[in-house]
């Protein structure tokens, strides 16, 4: 019986192939970024999250701050959750805005509306609201989210989305990276899909997709590749060779996704029966199943778990995130003193099983299993 992993990269030997005779072909022709495949890449992605346009990026991170500035968020407070990763703090403080902490709910670890409308209308900040920065933690989206973005519309407040987690997710009919007005994905070698390292901005309106693009090339506009800057902007791009896995990638992300879903259902089942709580996504029309957020009863431990289950051969990866944001220490120092006991509670205690593209159906019931026979 082998370990069933948390992480699993999904290329085939075909793919591998078709991967390396392209790879030649870019090496060959020199053209190493903004070429062919890019260009391709990006109209694909835009087509399957149904936005006019998508910008690629280096990382998910990248994107983050991009976004930010094209909403002009300097000088200026930002909501985002606490429970979220390093990157979407900080990209909110390297833009020289100010933080605002969210706190979770637990049924989707995601802020709720009322924390939403209280952050708001019951504080005052030094510096003017401009938005919010939210999180798809896990791949889900809170059935509220629809009405968060109308409440902050009425009131000029911007939705961006930190999509890093949710490739394919859907509500309502509408796929994540087009519920907002902006969003940053992640392909970091563990997401849904991957391109080794790289993120993509996905956009509806024009002129910030021609400035987005000029943010991630120094500042250079159009085809500009000479010593013209016209933004203030990095060095952000994607090669060549990334864009290349990641249209690899997205002609297999529904086959992807829907292994995911399977394995889902296969590892949820024994668990509702057993009366285990876990974070659903069964009020989405698809999820992206990133992260199966499972919430541990009374007297049971995260490190605890983790070695029962290793003793079952299950190897637990990572959470969405055991330590929040407002109480890392890179972070001190903002909203100190406030309290979020939603992410005090639930962050130390959850866990999130392996739940991969790659696992057999056997795998997927030997998950369940062990995780009713650990946590009952």
């Amino acid at each position: 019986m082998s370990a069933i992993k948390p992480f699993y990269f999904d290329l085939t030997d075909p793919e591998i192939e078709t991967f390396l005779d392209q790879a030649r072909e870019i090496l060959k022709s020199g053209s190493l970024i903004l070429g062919a495949h890019t260009r391709a890449f990006e109209a694909a992605f835009a087509r399957y999250v149904g936005t006019q346009y998508a910008v690629s990026v280096n990382s998910g991170s990248s994107g983050l701050e991009i976004l930010l500035r094209l909403k002009h968020a300097e000088n200026t407070t930002v909501l985002t959750p606490t429970n979220t990763n390093f990157a979407t703090v900080a990209s909110i403080l390297r833009v020289n805005a100010e933080v605002q902490y969210l706190d979770m709910d637990k049924t989707t670890f995601a802020p709720s509306l009322a924390m939403v409308k209280d952050a708001v209308e019951g504080k005052a900040y030094p510096k003017p609201l401009s938005g919010l920065l939210w999180v798809h933690i896990g791949g889900v989206i809170s059935p509220e989210f629809p009405q968060v973005v109308d409440y902050c519309r009425q009131r000029g407040l911007f939705v961006l989305e930190d999509t890093a987690h949710a490739h394919g997710s859907q509500l309502g009919g509408v796929q994540a990276g087009n519920l907002g007005d902006g969003a940053s994905f992640s392909f970091f070698p563990t997401k849904v899909m991957t391109t080794f390292e790289g993120g993509m901005i996905t956009l509806n309106d024009p002129e910030e997709d021609v400035i987005a693009r000029s943010l991630r090339n120094q500042g250079k506009r159009g085809m500009n590749f000479g010593g013209l800057h016209t933004d203030f902007g990095n060095s952000t791009r994607m090669t060549e060779i990334h864009a290349l896995l990641g249209e690899i990638q997205l002609q297999k992300l529904p086959q992807m996704l829907a292994r995911r879903q399977r394995a889902y259902e296969l590892i949820t089942a024994p668990l509702k029966s057993a009366g285990i709580e876990f974070v659903s996504t069964e009020h989405m029309d698809q999820a992206s199943q990133y992260k199966l957020i499972v919430l541990l009863p009374e007297g049971k431990t995260p490190e605890g778990v983790k070695a029962a289950l290793a003793e079952a051969e299950i190897i637990l990866g990572g959470t969405v995130y055991e330590i929040p944001c407002h109480q890392q220490p890179v972070f001190a120092g903002v909203c100190e003193g406030q309290s979020f006991p939603g992410a005090e509670t639930w962050c130390p205690r959850h866990i999130c099983p392996p739940l991969t593209s790659g696992m057999t159906e056997e795998e997927a019931q030997r998950v369940g299993a062990a995780l009713v026979k650990v946590l009952s």
